[in-house]
């Protein structure tokens, strides 16, 4: 190989990813199973690794990853590493919301009754509000707005890798993204260990319960677990409630591309307004999923395993994302970029609160 140093202007980036200081791939080469392995097998241990402390400690697996991933950012540099990292980071999330799909039936979003589903709408259009203006006040703008109250008005995690799809790394920085991820699942943490409590403290049915538990926790483990800590009614409520919001994601994130457009500036936005509501493929493959699983009755076990490897797909995901990630570009970003995470979660909650007390 020659010595000369590489062009700063080559450095590479990805959707999930800032600025790579590696050596640079030819772009016509193709991907092997050999330069994959040392990245897969790395993210894998760490993902391993969080999957045993949640299990061990009661913390969320996502939250986990996303700190050993942190802690682990330094491999990242390591040549060998960055092609596993980014095949895990694109690829096993897309696979991971598509596997979302077999948790979701048509039949299960119609049975909640129209009147719950406008005041779930308005609970997620309050979250999303609430992001926006959590991001203005704290000098954020928009796209970290649209991501964390996106994230906190549909399922999370996948919900903040969908949009930050859409969203792209060129108008949201990565540790803005990371940072909101982690406040994502610390929020959701917070909310299973609270909300419940503040339930039955307030007062709340089972079926009033299982709704607040289902409409403002964030991942979808923990929106159902939360139900059933109260009993087996509230936890019903809560599945329902909160497989409605998943079935969401797909037109939500159609909604944000609309309304946001590609980057591209005017050339973007001169483009029919069917190809700026163009989803990307993984979000047609949900929908695709639903549908099936809408008019075919799929085996229990098929959907538990699909939700288990969904999981485990969206850990893996985020768990290389977080090693991606550039930790002096996080601490320069502070606390700020959680502000819209904690605006659009306190105005789920209210929002929440209202409309279940209302449901009587």
């Amino acid at each position: 190989m020659s010595d000369r140093k590489p062009d700063p202007a080559l450095f590479a980036g990805d959707l999930f990813g800032e600025v790579y200081q590696s050596e640079i791939a030819d772009p016509g080469e193709r991907q092997t199973l050999a330069g994959l392995l040392p990245g897969l097998l790395t993210c894998l241990i760490a993902a391993l690794a969080a999957m045993w402390l949640a299990e061990h400690y009661g913390f969320p697996a996502i939250l986990l990853g996303l700190l050993i991933g942190l802690a682990l950012h330094f491999l990242a540099d390591h040549p060998a590493l960055g092609t596993g990292l980014d095949f895990a980071a694109r690829h096993f999330l897309r696979i991971g919301i598509v596997l979302l799909g077999l948790q979701v039936t048509v039949m299960q979003i119609s049975a909640i009754g129209w009147l719950a589903f406008a005041g779930l709408l308005a609970i997620m259009m309050a979250a999303f509000g609430a992001g926006l203006i959590g991001a203005k006040l704290s000098g954020q703008g928009r796209y970290a707005g649209v991501l964390a109250g996106g994230a906190t008005a549909i399922c999370g995690a996948s919900a903040a890798l969908a949009i930050y799809s859409v969203i792209g790394r060129d108008r949201l920085d990565q540790a803005r993204f990371t940072i909101t991820l982690v406040g994502v699942a610390l929020a959701s943490a917070l909310a299973l260990s609270i909300y419940p409590a503040a339930a039955q403290s307030l007062g709340l049915d089972a079926a009033q319960a299982g709704y607040l538990v289902g409409a403002s926790i964030h991942d979808v483990a923990q929106a159902i677990g939360g139900g059933y800590a109260i009993s087996d009614e509230a936890g019903a409520q809560a599945t329902i409630i909160k497989l409605a919001r998943v079935a969401l994601l797909a037109p939500a994130v159609a909604l944000i591309a609309l309304w946001l457009g590609e980057a591209g500036g005017a050339e973007a936005k001169s483009k029919p307004v069917w190809r700026r509501l163009s989803m990307p493929w993984f979000i047609i493959a949900f929908l695709a999923l639903v549908a099936v699983n809408s008019v075919v009755t799929l085996p229990v076990q098929l959907a538990e395993s699909g939700l288990a490897a969904s999981k485990f797909l969206l850990l893996l995901a985020v768990t290389a994302t977080a090693m991606r990630a550039r930790l002096s570009l996080l601490l320069e970003a502070g606390w700020r970029p959680l502000v819209p995470v904690i605006a659009a979660t306190l105005a789920s909650f209210m929002a929440a609160l209202v409309v279940a007390l209302l449901l009587t």
